[in-house]
């Protein structure tokens, strides 16, 4: 009985020091959270008290003017959203395409593990390397120069190794029952893959979609060197694409470092976070229509 009565001692201590342990860990936990939080809208709210005084209807509706005394940024959010369509207009497809080849087609593991590892290497290349690369190679060697269109392919390929592996994991969270009972039925692998699988990955691919589009919207080391600070209004997409255009994070930059011009800069800042907001809400009702259909 004195024994049972001590075992029973010890794991009422054990269990205390557990629910304490659980506690501790769940306050740090939550504390960390409330930080990083508080963190995050001190930041926006700081940028949004700076910059919002300083937009007008004539900020965003003209383009810089050095003889009449004006800055206006029009054309610098329409080239920024030039950048975005081509880009991901390139490099979705591709890396959606490769995600599905690697995790439904591919027969050999060690190609697979070796191309997985080729495209998480790609991610934590600095960007001035892609910079680089894309000037020397789109701009000079294709003869593009400061263009657009340079600027897209080089960010493209930046932003393709996210792509990938984002798909690539949300494909491999739906369950093999799926292929097998489509299979079973006399479905071909593609029309599976169409029709049951891709519709079950919808979250990870707009997902990665939106993480591509916050490296696109901040990238200003990559575009400097490739599609260039031009900041004349273009407003056919066709033509803009082969003519030298600033993106906003591009001209936020030119501003601050070049012109020492900061009331402007987070003025700019502010525009770039309310779009990359109306950039992520589309996104997201696009998603739930994809999931609507599907």
């Amino acid at each position: 009985m004195k024994k049972d009565s001590s075992v029973t001692q010890l794991n009422m201590k054990l269990s205390k020091g557990r629910k304490a342990y659980e506690i501790i860990l769940k306050s740090l936990i939550y504390l960390s959270a409330i930080i990083m939080s508080l963190l995050l809208i001190s930041l926006i709210g700081y940028i949004f008290v700076r910059g919002l005084p300083n937009i007008s209807w004539e900020f965003l509706s003209t383009q810089r003017s050095v003889l009449e005394d004006r800055i206006g940024i029009l054309p610098n959010i329409l080239f920024t959203l030039y950048i975005i369509i081509t880009s991901l207009a390139i490099a979705l497809p591709l890396g959606i395409g490769a995600a599905i080849y690697l995790n439904e087609y591919a027969s050999y593991p060690k190609l697979v593990r070796f191309i997985e590892f080729s495209t998480e290497t790609l991610t934590a290349i600095p960007s001035i390397i892609y910079g680089l690369v894309g000037m020397l190679f789109f701009s000079q060697r294709l003869g593009l120069k400061s263009s657009i269109l340079a600027g897209s392919l080089t960010l493209a390929i930046m932003i393709l190794p996210n792509i990938i592996r984002v798909t690539q994991e949300s494909l491999k969270t739906t369950p093999q029952s799926y292929r097998d009972g489509a299979a079973a039925l006399g479905a071909t692998r593609w029309y599976a893959i169409r029709t049951i699988v891709l519709p079950c990955t919808i979250d990870g691919i707009v997902s990665g979609a939106i993480l591509a589009i916050g490296r696109i919207v901040s990238e200003s080391a990559a575009l400097l060197f490739t599609a260039g600070a031009g900041y004349v209004l273009v407003t056919n997409y066709i033509k803009a694409l082969g003519t030298s255009g600033g993106s906003l994070s591009v001209m936020l930059y030119v501003y601050v470092m070049e012109n020492g011009e900061f009331e402007v800069g987070f003025a700019i800042a502010s525009v770039l976070m309310i779009l990359v907001l109306l950039i992520n809400f589309a996104a997201k009702a696009t998603k739930r229509k994809l999931k609507k259909i599907g």
